[in-house]
This record gives C-alpha cells, structure tokens and sequence, in this order.
C-alpha cells in the first residue's frame, strides 16, 4: 500500500568513503519507507565545496546501489547547493520577526567575557541592533524559557531546556548558511515527514525543531538510531577503525551479508535469529523497536555472517562471484594461467573454507603459480620433522606410479606413513608444503589430484632438492 504523504529522507555528505554508519542509516531509511509505503529521498549535502567532488557523490551511489538501494528506489540525488537561494530567503524571514539577529563575536571575545573556553555563546549581540557587515554572522535567538520535546520513535520524548541551548549560528560570517538552518529549509522544500539518522545528530534536533516552528512549519518525526562503536565501546572512527565500505566490498563482503549485519545494529528480528531472508527483515522492522544503546560493530561477526552467506550460494553463483578475484590484475599468477575448469573442479571444496570471496586466492593460487608461493614459517615446521626427507623421496616413487585418484594417492601416502610409525596428519605435512606452499588448505587428495601427476612430481622433487 502506497503512502505519499510519508517521504523520509537520506542526506548523506561526499567525504570520499561511505561510512558503515551511513550505510545503516541509509538501510533504514528504506526499509522504513519501503514498509509505510512512502517515498526515500537522498540529498547530499553538498554546500561544503571541499567536499563536493564528483567521484565523492558517485561513491555514495555505487555504495547504495551495491547495498540494493538503486536509482529505483529513491527520489534524486537532489543537491543541497541547488537550495541556496531557499536559505537565505529563511535566513532573512527569522532576521525580518526577530528570531535571529547579527553578531560580530569572535570566540576569543566570548571567552573573554565569560572567563571561560567551556561556555557558550552569552547573547551578548541580542539586542545590540547590528546591521548586515562583511564578518557578521547571524544567530537564532532561542526561547529563555520552557523546554522544546523532540517525538523521537527510537528514544520516546527526551526534552531538552531551552534556556540551555545557546543563541546558535545559522549563517556564518561569509554570508554561507551552516548545516542546521539548510537541513530545515531543505526538509520543508521537501516535504519531509520522517528523519532517520544517527544519534549522533541529536544534539542539533531541538535546535533544528525550533528552528522550524519559527518558519511556521511542522517538524518532521525524528529517529535517531544508537551509534556504532568497537571492541573498546568507542565511537566508530575513520582515523582508527575499519569503516568504509567500499573496503569491506573490496574484501570480498557480499552485499547481502552486509546488509542482513548493519540491520541487526539496534534491532533484532523476531525468533532469536541472526540470519535473516530480506523480505522478513522489510516486513518486521519497526523504527520503534530499536535499542538506543550503542551498538557494537564486531568485524568478526561479520565475517561469520559473510561465511554463511556465501556456504548458502548455489555453487554457480559462488563460481561467478569469485571470479572478480581470479581474473583481476592484482593475483600472483598471470591471466593466461587461470583455467575455469580447473578452478571448477575444486569450487566446491572452496566454497565451504572461505570467509570472504577475496580469500579464494591464497587457496588456489597452488594451481595457477610455476610454483608455490611457499610459506617459510610452515616449511620449517614441516620440513624440520624427522621423517620428512624420507617421506618425500617414498612420495615421488609411489606417485610416479599410482593410480591417479583421491583414493590412490591418500592410500599410498597412508602406507609411507604406516611403515614409518606415523599417523596420516603428520605423513602428509611435508607433502601438503611442498605441493601447495601452505600448512593449511584445501583437502590434500583433491588438490593433488587437480593438479595432476607431473606437475605434483616436479614440486615433490623441488622440495627434496631443497632439502638436500
């Protein structure tokens, strides 16, 4: 059922990555428009010039796009800058019934009077009756008494008094309006009725809705959703934390892992479940049920959950996604290489080992290399046990002439071992090194047989030469 008159929006700012947090917000602002039937609106909030590049606004569409939310499924991009002339038209109104005023205060002026760098603004320009000057910026005089109630579906009522929330500023000195006056006037241009953002943002709620009670106007119902922090409870940070997501993507993260993740942020669906069909996820959220505490971005858990989702791809799917990693100019081995078929071969056995799709290289890169990227760590491990010289020189004889099957070649490897007192974890060491690089992989019988009689033989007897 469709609802025209809910229109929530997504006003996300270019600053080169898209945030996890973003991506949040950017999810739950489409599944709650999707369910009420109404309509999402991205903005960017593109007034700060630095920040406006193109390929920054791009990013933020990819990244949406990537999450499911494509062109289809949202009003815009609409471009704050395009709003300008709205702003100072709202500007002059407050200016015009004395809701705002000019101010030629400096910070160091403010300090200086209050005797304090922690207080506030201290009204001192209110009623001085300053004109419009090159350097003056304009403030909105907030009421000296009562409370102003922010309706927030994620956190109730909470009220805030307005005799603490200080004469802010709306236009800065140069004339530009800031952040709050243009998030208002846009909202009304739009005809906004749903804000969901972070938390964040809360502070600036009381201050935004009275700035659009003085404008006349209705303001929207807010939902701010709990902030995202790491192991240590700290706020999610760009300087020190893993949170782009182009990164994640680039990784090997599937979209819809992602995305099943970022919802369960503040939000639990019903049954005790964690991985969760889209559909019940669109047809059980409630803005409502969100938990306004911090909410904890756990990268491991969202490696488990990337785990499941690519283990439930059917096996064509999970061939096709990898293939991104297996043919781009960043593998070890060179494009001529790779063979589909080969790599099919052993898809299935790769699929339930891997975390993330970009894993699929280090466990196949056996296959497609002259020779094995060896790991020198495991090599001494492996080749300092006793019987490892030994076990090798048998390996090559015996493999020279077995039948060539999983069977075959685990049986003989199993009866070198057997003769030596050995179980076959500790037989095998030497060869899995010597074949495949690595300590750990794929399961032993099936590499070697993928990867055929003479080129096993070769690395064999490299390893044994090695040894000395």
């Amino acid at each position: 059922m469709t609802n025209p008159e809910i229109r929530v929006r997504f006003a996300p700012s270019p600053t080169g990555m898209f945030h996890v947090g973003n991506a949040r917000s950017a999810l739950f602002n489409w599944v709650f428009a999707r369910q009420s039937g109404g309509s999402l609106v991205l903005r960017i909030e593109d007034t700060d010039a630095e920040r406006s590049k193109p390929e920054w606004v791009q990013g933020i569409l990819d990244s949406m796009a990537w999450l499911g939310i494509d062109e289809s499924q949202y009003e815009g991009p609409l471009f704050q800058s395009d709003y300008v002339g709205k702003h100072h038209e709202a500007i002059d109104k407050l200016l015009t019934d004395g809701r705002a005023y000019y101010c030629d205060c400096s910070r160091d002026d403010v300090i200086a009077r209050t005797g304090s760098s922690h207080r506030g603004y201290d009204a001192y320009c209110r009623d001085r009756g300053l004109e419009a000057s090159p350097g003056r910026a304009v403030r909105f005089r907030t009421p000296d008494e009562g409370t102003t109630v922010v309706v927030d579906l994620v956190r109730g009522k909470p009220e805030f008094e307005n005799a603490l929330i200080e004469d802010f500023v709306i236009a800065r000195g140069d004339g530009s309006p800031v952040f709050l006056l243009a998030n208002v006037v846009d909202d009304m241009i739009m005809g906004i009725t749903h804000v969901v953002r972070a938390e964040e943002h809360l502070p600036n709620a009381p201050k935004q809705q009275l700035i659009w009670e003085a404008l006349d106007a209705q303001p929207p119902v807010w939902a701010h959703a709990p902030v995202l922090v790491n192991e240590k409870r700290q706020k999610l940070s760009k300087r020190r934390d893993r949170v782009a997501l182009e990164d994640f993507r680039a990784e090997g993260y599937l979209a819809r892992a992602m995305r099943n993740y970022l919802m369960l942020l503040g939000w639990a669906p019903s049954g005790d479940r964690e991985i969760v069909p889209w559909g019940d996820i669109v047809a059980e959220f409630r803005l409502e049920d969100v938990n306004p505490s911090p909410a904890f971005f756990d990268v491991k858990k969202l490696q488990a959950f990337n785990g499941d989702y690519i283990r439930a791809m059917t096996l064509a799917e999970f061939i096709e996604a990898v293939q991104p990693w297996l043919v781009s100019d960043d593998t070890p081995w060179s494009p001529a290489a790779y063979d589909p078929a080969v790599f099919a071969e052993l898809a299935e056995l790769v699929q339930t080992r891997i975390v993330l799709l970009s894993d699929v290289v280090e466990m196949v890169d056996f296959l497609f290399l002259d020779e094995p990227a060896v790991d020198e760590a495991a090599w001494s491990k492996a080749m300092g046990m006793e019987h490892a010289a030994g076990i090798l020189t048998d390996t090559i004889t015996r493999y020279s002439q077995v039948e060539w099957s999983v069977d075959g070649l685990k049986t003989a490897l199993e009866e070198i071992g057997t003769a030596r007192g050995l179980k076959l974890g500790k037989t095998q060491a030497p060869v899995r090194v010597a074949i495949t690089g690595r300590r750990v992989g794929l399961p032993l019988f099936e590499s070697i047989h993928v990867l055929g009689r003479e080129r096993t033989l070769e690395r064999l007897r490299a390893a044994s030469q090695r040894l000395g």
